[in-house]
């Protein structure tokens, strides 16, 4: 066998970077496949263009009315930013199962549907007249009777009977993959029909209004039929959950005044509630902000990555460092996923990436399906919190809290490295429990061969670099992208004008899942702040306070984690944000203190039970039971659990003391964390141990996690009373377990 064919066999991360297709998405043909691609190409390269403010005017000096000219409007730039995504989302992504061939049609739904068009178009006609009008001069306000009846006859009547009516119809229509839906095309002209408006209306001085009787009544039914498309397209790209817990809110928004105690609310009328809701107070607000400018551009970077193959390096690159080791892909799944996830910005989205290759490797050899499902679940997991990028959640704490984007990614660090040491060591030591031995040299990619190709790291270098020099993450992640470009052409993998296109179009597929989620939870944010509600969830953190700190962060906790069950990482912290965190600050925790206890625990919300989106991913792959998969990934990640509720006792372990003290905290941690692994396993100095050594390990851990002289005393005199047990009494239960293989790597 020839060398190259050797390598060529050893890179097993080949089609990490293939884009997944999910089980509801049209696959198109044709000229309707083209259609799609250069809409969504231009989508994304329409962000890149306003975020570096380049377009074709400021290229050529020539100004074209009809092409848009940068920078944009804030609020305008949302709008579209929303409407793009919920056009391609209703082209893309069908409600319901496909039909196995047109015999499987319902053309009379079809048909109902093409009626519902004429209400839409309407709209859509009105609402550029409306902004003709208002761009000749017109006064428009909200006490106008004529004014009123025309937005309300002439535009929102037909305009709620097409989304309602077509989001109805859509449920029931089935069409065959590779052929739009009449009722989703209906449903992307009520998109256009909403932005249109909203923008014509926003570009006055109404937007003042909003919330007063002299608001335009457009504003509020514009509102409620873009809602309920947001809606919609979330419960197509993310499922239910999301879509319930805002429709609870959206409900309590209008039944708050019969609740008793802190869920009362004042009464509101739907109008006024409606004309604020899609605004920066809500929908428009900070979920948007974020989404249509730092995580737009970084899914951009990411598909660029994808597009030149960087992320099969990624995964090669892994496995030539960690496949040697014991249980060998399941340690390789915890670093993959970790380069991956930071970027993804979603757990599930992670797992589906690289949990395809990890966990059947996980099973051949020799790790239980719910065992491998749930490694890779908690490994994904743990990439949200990797700084520089964490995600996405990095850059939507900046914007709620307003500190400073490289203070969270510096935070960050120490509790990133006790996750996934944690995670490590609970693997590492699951394997030394089953006796398994690490993968063979000639089944891993070559590290020498590999670190040739070193620079494809250099993307993500600048990047970091960039954003450490203090460059604004808008300029450092253009920087990124452009040198991915670069580092391809050292490759044979080079982006060309086609591949670039790609990269474009696939940035505008992967966009829309989490635009749309940040846009459903800018709904519950707007309920949160229009009602008041979040500040009378303040006051019980305060009452549970004044009997217990502890038990105050314990409530904290469980709201975080309940609040993200179901949702992306960036839906769910911006929600529990908005909810948990001032509560918080009041009891006296710092701001970034607080909103990294939130985020921790939003984060984690994907892999705890009963409703674990990353958990129920990976077992669609591994084929083991859902629930059972979630409680092992719960397990695995335990540390995970425990670190946030240090922040409070110990700010060094988010870099807030002196060197002297954090550099303690993060070994002392690091230690914490290896003797929780140990007595959550069973597993300790190369020997299995009994119930009453975990129980030592696990009480020694909680003392050096904390961090304090004292306890860290504490912490020691438990290990040496835990060594003393595990030498003394557990030798025969040692010596019946397996020891690790010659090629394996102990952690001892």
């Amino acid at each position: 066998m020839s060398q190259t064919t050797i390598d060529e066999e050893r890179n097993i991360a080949e089609g990490v970077d293939d884009e997944v297709v999910e089980g509801n998405r049209r696959v198109f043909e044709g000229w309707r496949f083209t259609a799609i691609a250069v809409a969504a190409g231009l989508y994304a390269a329409f962000h890149m263009a306003a975020l570096t403010g380049l377009s074709i005017s400021s290229l050529t000096g020539i100004n074209l009315p009809f092409l848009p000219t940068f920078p944009m409007e804030t609020w305008n730039f949302r709008i579209v930013h929303v409407a793009g995504a919920l056009i391609l989302g209703f082209l893309l992504y069908a409600p319901n199962a496909f039909p196995n061939d047109s015999t499987g049609e319902t053309r009379t739904i079809g048909l109902l549907a093409m009626a519902l068009a004429i209400p839409a178009i309407l709209s859509l006609i009105v609402a550029f007249w409306f902004a003709f009008q208002i761009n000749a001069g017109a006064q428009w306000n909200g006490m106008d009777a004529t004014i009123k009846f025309r937005e309300t006859w002439l535009f929102g009547a037909p305009l709620w009977l097409a989304t309602f009516g077509g989001i109805a119809l859509s449920w029931w229509h089935r069409r065959v993959r590779s052929g739009f839906a009449i009722p989703d095309m209906v449903l992307s002209v009520c998109a256009v029909s909403v932005a249109v408006y909203l923008v014509a209306i926003y570009g006055t001085l109404m937007r003042n209004s909003t919330g007063t009787p002299f608001a335009p009544i457009g504003i509020s039914m514009a509102a409620v039929a873009g809602s309920a498309l947001i809606l919609e397209v979330t419960r197509r790209v993310a499922g239910l959950a999301l879509v319930a817990i805002s429709a609870v809110f959206l409900i309590y928004v209008f039944t708050g005044h019969y609740l008793p105690g802190f869920l009362n609310s004042p009464q509101i009328e739907w109008g006024r509630f409606f004309s604020q809701l899609y605004t920066d107070a809500g929908i428009l607000g900070p979920t948007t902000a974020v989404s249509s400018t730092y995580i737009i551009l970084f899914i951009i970077f990411a598909a660029f990555l994808q597009a030149s193959k960087v992320g099969d390096y990624f995964v090669n690159f892994a496995f030539s460092l960690a496949g040697k080791a014991r249980g060998g892909p399941a340690k390789v799944a915890i670093f993959a996923s970790g380069l991956m996830g930071m970027i993804n910005g979603t757990s599930a989205g992670n797992v589906v990436a690289t949990g395809s290759l990890t966990i059947p490797l996980m099973n051949k050899v020799g790790y239980k399906k719910k065992t491998a499902g749930a490694i890779e679940a908690a490994a994904s997991t743990g990439g949200q919190i990797v700084p520089p990028i964490m995600g996405a959640g990095a850059f939507i704490m900046a914007e709620i809290t307003g500190i400073p984007y490289t203070d969270i990614a510096i935070a960050a660090i120490i509790p990133a490295v006790l996750y996934f040491v944690s995670v490590y060591f609970m693997v590492d030591f699951e394997a030394a429990k089953l006796g398994m031995k690490g993968m063979r040299a000639d089944q891993i990619p070559s590290t020498r061969k590999l670190m040739k190709k070193i620079f494809l790291f250099i993307p993500i270098v600048i990047l970091i670099v960039a954003l450490f020099l203090g460059y604004s993450v808008i300029r450092a992640g253009v920087y990124a992208t452009i040198a991915a470009v670069a580092v391809s052409w050292l490759t044979v993998n080079r982006m060309g004008p086609k591949k670039i296109a790609k990269a474009f179009e696939m940035g505008g597929i992967m966009s829309i899942q989490i635009i749309t989620v940040c846009a459903c939870a800018g709904i519950i944010v707007g309920v949160i702040s229009l009602t008041g509600v979040g500040a009378r969830f303040s006051s019980v953190l305060l009452d549970l306070a004044s009997t217990s700190q502890l038990l105050a962060l314990f409530f904290a906790m469980c709201i975080s984690i309940l609040l993200g069950m179901g949702m992306p990482t960036t839906a769910a912290y911006a929600v529990a944000a908005s909810v948990v965190a001032p509560g918080l600050v009041q009891l006296g925790i710092g701001p970034l203190t607080a909103h990294f206890f939130v985020f921790y625990f939003a984060v984690l919300s994907a892999i705890t039970p009963p409703v674990a989106l990353a958990s129920y991913a990976a077992a669609g792959i591994s084929g083991s039971n859902p629930m059972e998969t979630s409680v092992a990934s719960f397990k695995i990640g335990i540390a995970a659990f425990i670190v946030p509720f240090m922040f409070f006792y110990n700010g060094a372990i988010l870099m807030d003391g002196t060197w002297f003290e954090i550099i303690r905290a993060g070994i002392t941690s690091i230690i914490g964390v290896y003797l929780l692994s140990g007595g959550v396993q069973g597993w300790f100095v190369l020997g299995r141990a009994s119930t009453v050594t975990r129980v030592l390990l696990g009480l020694a851990a909680l003392s050096l996690i904390e961090g304090g002289w004292l306890s860290d005393l504490i912490g020691i005199a438990f290990v040496a009373a835990a060594y003393a047990m595990h030498r003394f009494r557990d030798a025969d239960t040692n010596a019946s377990a397996p020891l690790s293989g010659g090629d394996e790597v102990s952690t001892s």
